[in-house]
């Protein structure tokens, strides 16, 4: 979906939350930083979250966030690995502005070096369920790149 908008050989770090609803203050805060965005293809989505995603139950999947109103995913691009720090600052400050608005997690393809907590946040209450299919099925953890779930006991 992202190809013709994200050409191969750029740098990427992505960052984002899931938000119940969108609070002035939340909007103030994209009224600050939008206008600031570091280079052309680095970039704010806001997606809602509504519809067939809010009639499946919480418990029934990994996936916990169904009872929020919107995603805003934060993307920091640039050919030019050398501009990658002031994007990246971007993207950072732009999601600590943002963060005390979310509902507490985020959707983990959107997610790059967040550590373990903020992958566990991403399934709130549903975490044991991933970690538990892991240890059956990965039990040394082969499969760790990315956003990594350890399997259950480890």
């Amino acid at each position: 979906m992202f190809d013709a908008l994200q050409p191969t050989g750029l740098n990427n770090f992505w960052a984002g939350d899931f938000v119940r609803e969108l609070t002035d203050e939340a909007i103030a805060v994209h009224l600050d930083f939008g206008p600031r965005v570091p280079t052309v293809p680095s970039l704010l989505h806001l997606y809602p979250m509504n519809g067939a995603v809010s009639r499946v139950g919480i418990d029934e999947t990994a996936f916990a966030y169904r009872d929020v109103g919107y995603v805003h995913v934060f993307l920091a691009t640039d050919a030019d690995r050398h501009a990658m720090p002031e994007n990246i600052a971007w993207a950072r400050e732009y999601w600590a502005a943002l963060h005390p608005h979310s509902a507490g997690g985020g959707y983990v393809n959107f997610m790059t070096e967040e550590g373990e907590e903020r992958i566990a946040a991403a399934y709130r209450e549903n975490y044991p369920r991933p970690r538990e299919i892991k240890r059956r099925y990965d039990p040394d953890n082969l499969f760790r790149v990315n956003q990594n779930i350890r399997p259950a006991g480890v």
